[in-house]
């Protein structure tokens, strides 16, 4: 029998796909990271589950997580998005997309890439938690502390330390399945 962590919802396809293909994998796709990113971002507040069951949706109102194209949307064209019921309708949320998008790329500039950026931060290996029950893991640490302090300064928003923690698992940063999983 597959074993998963715990907090993966059976029911629901896309959070099984979602910990299955995605969640914990190290990721090195600059366009990948933003989009799950931004995704995290849009969370705060929000179940998980809401934001898998919105992602095309959000990838399809925000160019497929083309940075370049985020970055030079204007106001009308964010103003339209609080319409689309397929999104979280926030236009903090939606305004910080836009500011992300431009930080992102400032980053690239600066860094060379954001994959070096973000995985710069834990000296370019996953750091393994050992986790027995997902309940166990931590919300944030010094880590995200450390790593929202610093994409604040570059000028981007919605990065809490809890949220940037949920993208360090995400992206594979951070090992937090459960150590029987199957996709430990």
């Amino acid at each position: 029998m597959t074993k998963r962590c715990g907090w993966v919802k059976m029911n629901n396809p896309l959070y099984v796909a979602y910990h299955d293909d995605e969640w914990g994998t190290p990721l090195h796709d600059d366009q990948k990271l933003f989009e799950l990113l931004c995704m995290e971002t849009y969370q705060a507040g929000l179940s998980w589950e809401t934001i898998l069951n919105k992602r095309q949706a959000f990838r399809e109102a925000f160019h497929f997580y083309d940075a370049q194209k985020i970055a030079q949307m204007t106001d009308t064209d964010l103003d339209a998005l609080l319409d689309n019921p397929d999104i979280v309708r926030n236009k903090m949320k939606i305004y910080a997309t836009r500011a992300n998008a431009q930080a992102f790329l400032a980053v690239q500039k600066q860094f060379g890439s954001f994959n070096d950026y973000i995985w710069s931060f834990v000296e370019f290996k996953t750091i393994d938690n050992q986790i027995t029950n997902y309940k166990e893991a931590p919300t944030k640490t010094e880590l995200s502390e450390t790593m929202s302090k610093a994409l604040k300064k570059q000028g981007f928003k919605f990065v809490g330390p809890v949220c940037i923690y949920s993208f360090l698992e995400a992206a594979g940063l951070i090992n937090d399945h459960e150590n029987d999983c199957d996709w430990k």
